[in-house]
């Protein structure tokens, strides 16, 4: 048999690597250090290369002429678009469910923080002030979460709200369903999709929005979904609605979520995700009083589990890939295409 030309440009794994080797099917080249940007790399290095893992493929992934799939280290793929794997035969895998934890549990943070006010609380600490106002005292128990979205982070969060009493809708365009081929912590999210309490299809947005007590934003970035969110959306929520997100920025429009903000039409929001890399110090989202503002931490390439369970992703798929079993984590066509 001829071995594999396997291509590594993310951080390795010392054990699951050396297993790899160990099995004498593949010839493994690892580019150090890697890299979380798009560079060109050495034709020589990757002619050959059948199997490609990495952040982002290299500016000259076009002279990859035996290219057959790429495993991403991102949950992410907009850096697939134009690319046009699916007419040159390539797959494409992603990284869905190495942050489902970690982001769940930033959401439900969050909506604590967000109920009790935990950032005015602070600045009491701060300034000495002894404050015990009802508002710093809510809870979230019996409060409706609205799920935009529903892949993998959807589902964690939704197992973690409704352990704490929290009714759960999702918004989705085809409906819930069984996931399969998809990977997952052992014991965490949905996988049968039993957990929504309410579901709403493409055209009841106005039906999901208007009872939520927190909004989630947990759908990809795609060409469908920059801007999806607007002011006529935010309009349609509750003015005592706070919205999270830890998706991608642009999934809101930015001016509109920050009149929003400013004039009321929500109670407030905590933001994970951006339009800018990184903010400027002058933009108005810093400095409102009525949001929860993270650098892109709920959950990134730093957690503490990220690098175990990405290898694993990738291990599960070597096998997968061999055997010529479905992959985890698989891109359709219409995805890679940024439908």
């Amino acid at each position: 048999m001829t071995p594999l030309n396997l291509l590594i440009d993310v951080p390795v794994e010392p054990a699951v690597l050396a297993a790899l080797q160990k099995t004498g099917r593949y010839q493994i080249d690892v580019i150090d250090p890697p890299a979380e940007v798009s560079r060109p790399l050495p034709v020589d290095r990757i002619r050959e290369t059948d199997v490609l893992f990495c952040s982002v493929p290299p500016q000259n992934n076009a002279a990859m002429a035996h290219l057959r799939w790429v495993q991403l280290a991102s949950t992410g793929y907009t850096q697939l678009f134009g690319l046009n794997l699916p007419e040159r035969g390539i797959r494409a895998t992603n990284a869905s469910g190495c942050f489902d934890v970690p982001i769940a549990e930033w959401a439900i943070a969050m909506m604590i923080n967000l109920a009790r006010d935990s950032r005015q609380m602070i600045r009491n600490q701060d300034a000495a002030v002894w404050d015990r106002s009802a508002r710093f005292q809510r809870e979230i128990r019996g409060l409706t979460v609205g799920l935009w979205g529903y892949g993998g982070i959807g589902r964690e969060t939704a197992r973690l709200a409704k352990q704490l009493g929290l009714r759960v809708h999702v918004q989705t365009r085809h409906g819930v369903h069984p996931r399969t081929d998809t990977y997952r912590v052992p014991g965490t999210g949905d996988p049968a999709g039993e957990l929504p309490d309410r579901i709403f299809l493409a055209g009841e947005e106005a039906s999901f929005l208007r009872d939520l007590d927190f909004l989630i934003v947990a759908m990809p970035l795609t060409h469908a979904t920059e801007g999806l969110i607007g002011e006529t959306e935010l309009r349609m929520l509750p003015r005592h609605a706070f919205v999270l997100n830890p998706a991608r920025g642009p999934i809101i429009q930015e001016q509109a979520l920050v009149r929003a903000l400013q004039e009321g039409w929500i109670a407030g929001a905590a933001l994970d995700t951006h339009y800018h890399y990184p903010m400027p110090p002058e933009h108005p989202l810093w400095k409102l009083p009525n949001v929860l503002f993270t650098p892109h931490i709920s959950g990134s390439s730093l957690s503490p589990n990220f690098k175990t369970r990405l290898w694993d992703i990738f291990a599960q798929n070597m096998s997968r890939f061999a055997a010529e079993e479905p992959l985890l984590n698989e891109l359709g066509v219409a995805q890679l295409q940024g439908h």
